[in-house]
């Protein structure tokens, strides 16, 4: 590992919480690939799957930001350990009503359960926050964790199929429930980087996050994000499809989050001068550009190079965002601004796999490509339109790590 990573867990604690996180933020990545495959071998109904999968995802999207609300109040131990509870259970109930062959209306009930699942990966950076706030390490933090992200997402999906798949249909589910549990628990029982609460006064209330401008702007943009990776993700199993390797997708979109993970860790070991919403900005529009040779591929080959060169502007967008909404959002509220940004994307998948379906069935995978191209395009836009909003910081903010150097004269001053 680079040395600008390793002096990262040089800090008392940072190689416990991050082993931890790590296995906190797997399920993210298997869990709903899981139900869809463990529903689809016992009752081969994948209506039913891909139905019981979004509504995980949208509650999700709905529980998230709340859980990480009383996160900032009420520190991660007293609010994660009850919200991991919920969904465990929720989780039990899910396979004993799948394998026992309940009503459905037991299993969208325990779905919307599950939904309860912190954040893990918003824990996790506000952990290194705590660590780094104000320092170019921070920056390296961040990449780290975007690199984490792709790694989950590339075997976490491997590892719960493979598992459903070859040993019993509840395998994926159960792993990923034991992951979450592990992972939670080690990491709230590490009292010593924990962030500090920030208790609100009742009469005051402080509000959600999503009231900062700058923080609407960024989570507008990511639901047109998101929906550039729900609909890649469809689109490229259906085009696996139509050219008789479906198995093969798998391995595409390997590639394709390869590429992020790749751009990721060189990006950490780099360091920036500037505003950060420019770069913000630059990797949106890098984003929506890379959409474009998709609309031309011809074969599988050609696509997975496309797509790995697609993927090397995602990390560091990601990376980039997480120092804005340091910027944009009062420490108190720091994780639930985080989370926020990651309902944007969840509820952009959902939207942009629904979509990407929709004009598959109508005109074939190769159109398909074009509804993440429009997706990137409105990004852009909403970018642009907001771009003015990301240069007014909100007050009592978190910190960029971009602003070390002025600080650091304040402070010597």
């Amino acid at each position: 590992m680079p040395s600008p990573y390793r002096a990262l867990f040089a800090a008392p604690g940072s190689k416990g919480f991050s082993a931890a996180g790590f296995l906190g933020r797997l399920p993210v990545s298997m869990m709903g690939i899981g139900v869809i495959t463990m529903i689809s071998q016992l009752t081969g109904r994948y209506g039913l799957a891909g139905a019981l999968s979004a509504t995980v995802a949208l509650s999700a999207a709905v529980a998230g930001p709340q859980v990480s609300r009383l996160v900032d109040q009420y520190g991660q131990r007293r609010a994660l350990r009850p919200a991991t509870l919920i969904s465990l259970t929720a989780a039990a109930l899910l396979l004993c009503a799948a394998h026992y062959g309940w009503p459905d209306w037991v299993l969208f009930v325990a779905c919307v359960g599950i939904g309860c699942v912190p954040s893990v990966g918003a824990m996790i950076r506000a952990r290194w926050a705590a660590l780094y706030r104000g320092t170019p390490q921070l920056h390296t933090a961040y990449s780290f964790e975007s690199v984490v992200d792709e790694v989950c997402f590339i075997f976490g999906p491997i590892i719960s199929i493979g598992l459903s798949t070859a040993w019993f249909p509840e395998a994926g589910p159960l792993l990923a429930a034991c992951f979450l549990a592990v992972g939670v628990f080690w990491l709230t029982s590490q009292r010593a980087t924990e962030p500090e609460p920030h208790p609100r006064e009742r009469k005051g209330g402080g509000g959600s996050a999503l009231r900062a401008p700058g923080l609407q702007v960024l989570v507008a943009t990511f639901v047109a994000t998101g929906a550039i990776f729900g609909a890649v993700d469809v689109v490229t199993v259906a085009f696996a499809d139509e050219e008789g390797h479906k198995a093969a997708a798998s391995i595409v979109l390997a590639v394709y989050a390869a590429g992020s993970c790749v751009a990721g860790m060189v990006f950490g070991l780099l360091h920036f001068a500037g505003a950060p919403e420019r770069r913000w900005l630059l990797g949106v529009c890098a984003m929506a550009v890379s959409m474009i040779p998709l609309l031309l591929v011809g074969n599988l080959p050609f696509l997975a190079v496309a797509l790995f060169v697609a993927g090397l502007s995602i990390a560091p967008t990601m990376i980039t965002t997480m120092s804005l909404i340091e910027e944009h959002v009062p420490r108190a509220q720091l994780t639930e601004g985080m989370t926020w940004v990651s309902t944007g994307l969840t509820a952009g998948v959902a939207l942009g796999s629904s979509t990407a379906g929709w004009v598959i069935d109508a005109a074939g995978a190769r159109a398909g490509y074009g509804v993440p191209a429009v997706a990137g395009a409105v990004a852009v836009a909403v970018g642009f339109l907001g771009f003015r909003r990301l240069k007014r910081p909100a007050p009592g903010r978190g910190g960029s790590v971009e602003q070390h150097s002025e600080r650091k004269e304040r402070h010597v001053a």
